[in-house]
């Protein structure tokens, strides 16, 4: 039996977004095939996970934000700030483990500085996607983060294509998967208080989970569901989640500027039509998925999309891009699959989605895909390229 391994896996936040949340599931599924795993995550609000592992966490302190920059000199000024806390931490804390591993950039970019001082080695990054950075700091970040790590890993066939096109580099392809004991479309009870929590009071009620940013195709959802209001007056659109790394306060004000505009000729919609609660509470995001008649998730760029495996897995008919990544998981017999640039599309779709019969199919389809996707397949994929590169001469 081969042994049992010690690895680091990195993180640059608590706060529950895709690579974070794939993070934790990894952990928890290699930690139960036995080997010794630990989550170093960059906590900067000092409340750390809003959820329990399986495998030990280290909460890495984060320090508020450089003040009196530009947006522009801010964000550099954050990236080199976090990246420092990690290699701070390391040194003053100095372990060995057989794999280090890196969800993001920002954990990479540490890596390499700290493999320069010898302090690690086997350094592991999984791209979950490929930014497009205006600043020349962050973008040779993104580079440095690709290119220097011993082993890079995908999750799909897209970023897979990209990362040999762009890079050079052929990176085996990872799973991403979802917990069915988690999200099932089985009612806990917490449904109709979840509901009045969040001012859930219309039918039917479409939820997306991402926030307001450019990739999740902000803009052209609520110009759709603008559309869906005029013959469906009393339906509700849920746009949960936020927390991210990144300032995109220009286009929230413009998404706030086109809901006045809409106001102005439909009535009030913030607040009445248009539901904004920001990041959901870890344990509410199950039930609110089930208070859901619809999930919507257009993004213009996904890493994979966890949170349409999330929203099968709770029994929800799905609308997203058709376009990779979503296309390479997902046929039109199993989703509503929408040209992310047209509004009028997406509207189009979500009017389709109410009809039972087609709903009905729909969600009965897409469940057959979710045996293929689990956290503990992903485990075992992970440790295969771990060994290999355990052998691989130094």
């Amino acid at each position: 039996m081969a042994q049992p391994l010690t690895i680091a896996l990195l993180t640059y936040s608590t706060k529950l977004r895709g690579s974070v949340v794939h993070t934790l599931e990894l952990a928890q599924a290699l930690a139960q095939l036995g080997h010794d795993v630990c989550v170093y995550a960059l906590d900067k609000d000092g409340q750390g996970f809003e959820r329990d592992i399986a495998a030990r966490v280290e909460l890495i302190p984060a320090q508020p934000p450089p003040g009196g920059l530009s947006p522009d000199r801010a964000i550099d000024a954050l990236i080199r700030q976090r990246i420092g806390e990690f290699v701070d931490y390391f040194l003053a804390h100095p372990i060995v483990c057989d794999i280090y591993h890196a969800q993001d950039c920002i954990g990479a970019n540490a890596l390499v500085q700290l493999r320069e001082r010898g302090r690690a080695t086997n350094l592991v990054r999984t791209v979950h996607h490929v930014e497009d950075y205006p600043s020349p700091y962050l973008h040779q970040c993104q580079d440095r983060s690709i290119r220097d790590p011993d082993l890079c890993l995908c999750v799909s066939d897209r970023w897979q294509a990209a990362l040999r096109h762009d890079y050079g580099i052929d990176a085996p392809r990872v799973l991403n998967g979802v917990d069915l004991r988690r999200f099932s479309p089985a009612p806990s009870g917490q449904e109709t208080a979840i509901k009045a929590r969040y001012g859930l009071t219309g039918a039917p009620i479409f939820l997306t989970v991402g926030g307001i940013e450019p990739r999740k195709n902000s803009l052209r959802l609520l110009a759709a569901f603008a559309q869906v209001l005029t013959t469906h007056p009393q339906a509700q659109l849920v746009m949960a989640g936020g927390a991210t790394l990144f300032d995109y306060e220009p286009y929230r004000q413009e998404f706030l500027g086109l809901a006045n505009r809409l106001e102005q000729q439909q009535g009030p919609i913030l607040g009445k039509s248009v539901m904004l609660p920001g990041v959901i509470p870890d344990g509410d995001l199950p039930a609110l998925y089930r208070a859901a008649d619809v999930f919507c998730f257009p993004s213009t760029k996904e890493g994979w999309g966890l949170v349409v495996l999330e929203a099968i897995a709770s029994g929800l008919p799905v609308i997203t891009a058709d376009q990779p990544p979503f296309t390479e998981f997902l046929s039109s017999d199993q989703a509503l699959l929408v040209d992310p640039n047209s509004a009028a599309a997406i509207a189009q779709a979500m009017v389709e989605s109410l009809n039972p019969a087609l709903a009905q199919r729909l969600v009965a389809c897409s469940r057959t895909i979710l045996t293929q996707y689990t956290w503990a397949q992903s485990a075992q994929l992970h440790l295969q390229h771990y060994r290999r590169l355990l052998r691989s001469p130094a």
